[in-house]
């Protein structure tokens, strides 16, 4: 059974930068696309960004194209994601997800999926 670990998560200043991790054990997710989603607080749950398994097709939401970047090292089973410029609206808990069976936007689609790390962004 894959498990799926976030790490990278922290405060920071809005205009900062973090890059957050997300971790395999157990098994292996080189072969299956990766997502990344976030919640912030009250808010349902939202695609952020994914990537096929060989990282060579990407896609963003509207609200982090251009700030975000996702991305993946197969030989060390795990994938980034690269936040700069935040703002304090990317506020949330943002979790990690692979090998969706249907629509890669939604997390529920996904067979593994990790516990989430924070992130806060003070303005």
């Amino acid at each position: 059974q894959v498990q799926l670990v976030e790490s990278g998560g922290g405060l920071v200043q809005a205009g900062g930068s973090l890059r957050l991790s997300c971790t395999a054990s157990g098994g292996s997710f080189s072969s299956d696309p990766v997502g990344w989603f976030r919640q912030a607080p009250g808010k349902e749950r939202e695609f952020v960004a994914v990537t096929s398994w060989t990282g060579g097709t990407t896609f963003y939401a509207d609200s982090v194209k251009g700030r975000f970047t996702i991305s993946r090292d197969n030989a060390k089973n795990t994938a980034y994601l690269q936040m700069n410029s935040l703002e304090p609206e990317d506020t949330a808990v943002y979790y990690c997800a692979a090998d969706p069976s249907g629509d890669w936007r939604n997390y529920l689609d996904y067979a593994y999926r990790g516990q989430g790390t924070q992130v806060t962004v003070s303005s």
